[in-house]
């Protein structure tokens, strides 16, 4: 399904971080199919050589995106790491590694917030504006019931921390731009494969970026900061 996304102003740019992944590259078909952005631009490491490691990859992006010419009306970031070979998500912290913190961190705090660095500045000071970073119910503090999980909870933990920051900064000079993190759910991608629950099914990519767009176009600038799940619900920190 089409959205318009017609709360935002006409004739935008928007930009899809991750766009190789599951959740990122149908969240960039979603985008292109809508009538909401003129152009729709996709970056990753396989078709762009964008590293969300390297700070002069993203540095070279959003320099590249900037020289379009377009006003950057939305700029999501669907990129995370669970699970990556010989690193699986620890169940005690007997299995806690700090080469594995230092990476779940790196993907899913750090790169992130390298990209809010150097694309917040490209938004337009006029006008509805969102930077959008997926994240995941596991980073809330007050939800995590179960433990485990240290590195990667401990990282969207982190994440949905700077994103909160950088909205309190962004406000002094783009009012009406909001900066979010979202909860997908359980989406079938690689990332949630080996750990789906016959109680929690996931849903289609599709279905998933559908939703997250709607959660968009609804935000409004009193929304700004929040950590919201797929609903447009706010989750606890």
């Amino acid at each position: 399904m089409a959205y318009d996304l017609g709360t935002f102003p006409p004739a935008g740019l928007a930009v899809v971080i991750g766009a190789s992944g599951g959740i990122g590259a149908a969240l960039q078909q979603a985008l292109s199919q809508s009538a909401g952005f003129d152009t729709v631009v996709g970056l990753s490491r396989s078709a762009d050589g964008f590293d969300l490691t390297d700070e002069a990859s993203i540095m070279r992006a959003a320099g590249s995106v900037a020289a379009l010419g377009l006003p950057l009306r939305l700029v999501m970031v669907a990129t995370g790491l669970l699970h990556d070979g010989a690193m699986q998500p620890e169940k005690s912290w007997r299995q806690l590694d700090p080469q594995h913190l230092a990476r779940s961190f790196a993907i899913n705090a750090t790169g992130p917030m390298l990209v809010a660095k150097h694309f917040l500045p490209l938004l337009p000071r006029e006008g509805k504006a969102v930077f959008a970073a997926v994240s995941a119910k596991v980073g809330s503090i007050g939800d995590n019931q179960l433990g485990g999980w240290y590195g990667y909870r401990a990282a969207k933990a982190a994440l949905n921390q700077l994103m909160h920051t950088a909205a309190i900064e962004l406000r002094r000079t783009r009012p009406e731009a909001i900066c979010v993190t979202l909860h997908p759910g359980t989406v079938a991608t690689g990332l949630s494969a080996p750990f789906r629950s016959s109680g929690h099914e996931p849903v289609a990519p599709g279905f998933a970026a559908e939703r997250l767009l709607r959660v968009i176009d609804g935000l409004g600038p009193a929304d700004t900061g929040l950590l919201l799940d797929h609903s447009g619900v706010p989750l606890p920190w």
